[in-house]
């Protein structure tokens, strides 16, 4: 597949560029000049190669459920400048 400059004004009709009629070569010869790069990774010898899902190893942190002191309202209330029947008091935002 090779892309013209009819081609060219074709797409960029399609997603709303505005670029000067002289740079239409210019960038039929830059998307061609891409292709040909993807054309020859297709030559790539990748077998055997399992594909990557990251190019970083990682893995889940995974911890051990147990249960935690919960009922921690009282201690985390008294850091709140005011509060009512346990909940954050806060002004009002929106009239």
């Amino acid at each position: 597949m090779s892309f013209d400059e009819k081609t060219i004004k074709n797409i960029a009709k399609l997603s709303r560029l505005h670029f000067p009629e002289t740079e239409e070569a210019k960038f039929a010869q830059d998307i061609n000049g891409i292709l040909q790069w993807v054309e020859e990774l297709k030559e790539v010898n990748v077998d055997g190669v399992e594909p990557l899902v990251s190019v970083t190893p990682r893995t889940n942190a995974i911890r051990k459920d147990e249960v935690v002191i919960g009922d921690i309202q009282a201690e985390l209330m008294e850091n709140a400048p005011e509060s009512v029947q346990g909940f954050y008091v806060v002004p009002k935002m929106v009239e």
